[in-house]
């Protein structure tokens, strides 16, 4: 399959109510953030899910954190320490300081409500494979690597009992969990934006998900950038 992401933006502009899941056990033009390439070999996990949330569009970016969020907690039914996992805002897990899984969240939105949100998923469960600008790592290199069937499955049923926790909580409970996992504060932490770099010390996670740092003595907040040194 090209691309599990593709293939249910198709589906989900067609109508396809919430729920479906779509799981490749190869793709050939797999794509992360910004437009990379994402590699995923046999025996590795990839996969789509489709959310059709009651909220507004400005709510958007919560649910990149509630697939963070979930892919920690079903990956980590499959390591012998479950807390191994971080986060690294936006959209990275790491296991040892090095990559294990990213997501790419997209999205449709009409008259300022979702539509549909594509929570597009994969993790390194038996194999590595290299990126240029990073060191990577699999779930194999710590344990046995679990079958993709039955991470998708644990995913599923973390992504549905966050989605149940976010409407009926509030994004309180969501924040906690992800900063749980995520650096710890006062990290010195440094962010690329189109406007050039910017480093600071992590002051957490605002309510809409930005990144918050520290600098200058006072606290600026980032929607969007990428994380070149610390994060975990």
């Amino acid at each position: 399959m090209p691309s599990t992401s593709d293939l249910l933006q198709r589906l989900a502009a067609a109508g396809e109510p919430e729920g479906l899941a779509i799981l490749a056990r190869r793709q050939t033009a797999g794509r992360g953030r910004d437009g990379r390439s994402w590699q995923s070999p046999e025996g590795n996990l990839s996969i789509s899910l489709l959310l059709r949330p009651d909220a507004p569009a400005a709510h958007a970016p919560r649910f990149a954190l509630l697939g963070g969020v979930a892919l920690a907690e079903a990956l980590s039914a499959f390591l012998p320490d479950r807390d191994a996992i971080r986060l690294k805002w936006p959209n990275d897990l790491l296991l040892g300081g090095a990559k294990l899984a990213g997501m790419l969240c997209e999205g449709s939105a009409h008259d300022g409500r979702i539509e549909w949100i594509a929570l597009g998923l994969g993790a390194n469960l038996a194999v590595a494979p290299a990126v240029p600008d990073r060191p990577t790592t699999c779930v194999a290199a710590y344990a046995a690597a679990p079958e993709p069937e039955a991470v998708a499955v644990a995913l599923i049923r973390a992504v549905a009992a966050w989605q149940h926790r976010l409407a009926t909580e509030g994004i309180a409970p969501l924040l906690d969990a992800w900063q749980h996992r995520g650096p710890r504060p006062g990290t010195m932490l440094t962010l690329r934006t189109g406007a050039g770099e910017t480093s600071g010390l992590y002051r957490g996670l605002d309510a809409d998900g930005a990144l918050l740092l520290e600098t200058d003595g006072r606290t600026r907040r980032f929607a969007t950038g990428e994380l070149s040194a610390g994060g975990d």
